[in-house]
């Protein structure tokens, strides 16, 4: 076939060190702006969104634990195991994720604040905020800087030296969704990595296990002990027991899946310490969270099902902006990615949830040597 008529070769997205530093102080400049918009026109509008949320959440609770308290029939069970998954599905995501990411601090409403919010999680707010806040999202996807890169079970980087426990990390996997809530307790109180070095376990570390402990038992007998016994008047005990059961189990998997699909899907950037500029500026960190996230395509109440972190990206980039803006947000950003030859990784939610654990899968082999 003559030359002029073959199809041109694909381009290759570009990636984080393919920019000039112009560019790159271009997208801080750009991205900058976004977010002074946003800054300039929260307002009312967006304090009236949370309220109404955590509204509609409190209802669901309420109205689901009521529904099981009183009848043991199929249909009450099934809708009131819906209702406190709903309910549950938004405390942890749009409500605390957020709230605790200090997104509505602006509002000055002190039963709205990073600093006084409680949730329903076995992760204590500022052991969460410290990990995830104060860590991960600073060190996004850095391979040895980000416990968020596999929690520290697991592999999902060619970076990351393989080894033999790595096999078995489809399994963790899946163990990780059923019981996300505690593995990420877990995961804030940096455990297993104290419990592979062998030295022991600190002073403060033993006040913040006896902290989750409590929590996690205190949320147990809420579930699984008081509201069964509410209930064995009526004669639906054991429903109740098994409905609060699989609102949790319910809620992890669907977190679990949420953040797989914003971190793990196969073609989202990792970035080793030695390829960062030792001082990074706005820009540079601006590109580093753009091309290690992922989005979720889909419907508004998709969105806010997954605390609007189907816009990861966004997310990432702006981790304190109102979740409920992210959505009009997502169109300026994408342009960014765009005018500068950047791959905007977005899809459908069961298809990032398939990418990701085939990468999870990809990765608990090991690595194929090359022939020389």
């Amino acid at each position: 076939m003559p030359a002029l008529l073959r199809d041109p070769a694909p381009t290759r997205p570009r990636g984080y060190a393919d920019l000039s530093a112009e560019e790159v102080e271009e997208i801080g400049r750009r991205l900058d702006a976004v977010r002074e918009e946003v800054l300039a026109t929260r307002g009312a509008r967006d304090a009236a969104y949370i309220r109404r949320v955590i509204a509609v959440q409190r209802c669901l609770e309420v109205g689901g634990r009521l529904v099981l308290l009183g009848s043991r029939s199929r249909v009450a069970w099934w809708l009131g195991t819906a209702s406190l998954t709903l309910s549950k599905v938004l405390d942890n995501m749009e409500i605390g994720h957020n709230v605790l990411h200090g997104q509505w601090d602006w509002m000055r409403d002190p039963r709205i604040h990073s600093s006084t919010w409680d949730w329903d999680h076995a992760s204590a707010p500022d052991q969460w905020q410290r990990a995830h806040n104060d860590r991960h999202h600073v060190n996004t996807n850095v391979v040895g800087k980000d416990n968020d890169l596999g929690y520290g079970i697991l592999r999902v980087d060619e970076a990351q030296e393989w080894e033999p426990r790595h096999l078995a990390q489809p399994l963790w996997n899946l163990v990780n969704a059923l019981i996300f809530e505690y593995g990420i307790a877990m995961y804030d109180l940096d455990l297993g990595e104290t419990l592979r070095s062998g030295k022991g376990f600190s002073p403060e570390l033993k006040a913040e296990l006896r902290t989750t402990a409590r929590r996690a038992g205190r949320n147990a007998f809420r579930d699984y002990v008081l509201h069964p016994l509410l209930s064995a008047p009526t004669g639906s005990a054991r429903s109740t027991l098994t409905a609060n059961l699989t609102a949790n189990v319910a809620r992890n998997v669907w977190s679990h899946s949420v953040i797989m699909c914003g971190h793990f899907p196969e073609g989202v950037a990792t970035f080793e310490v030695d390829d960062l500029d030792e001082d990074e500026t706005r820009g540079r960190w601006y590109l580093r969270q753009m091309l290690g996230s992922a989005d979720v395509s889909g419907p508004w109440l998709l969105h806010v099902l997954c605390g609007n972190l189907s816009h990861q990206i966004e997310h990432h980039v702006f981790p304190d902006l109102p979740s409920n803006r992210y959505r009009e947000i997502a169109g300026p950003v994408r342009q960014v990615f765009e005018d500068h030859g950047l791959s905007y990784h977005s899809a459908p939610l069961l298809r990032q949830v398939a990418s990701a654990w085939h990468k999870v899968v990809r990765m608990s082999v090991p690595p194929r040597r090359r022939r020389a």
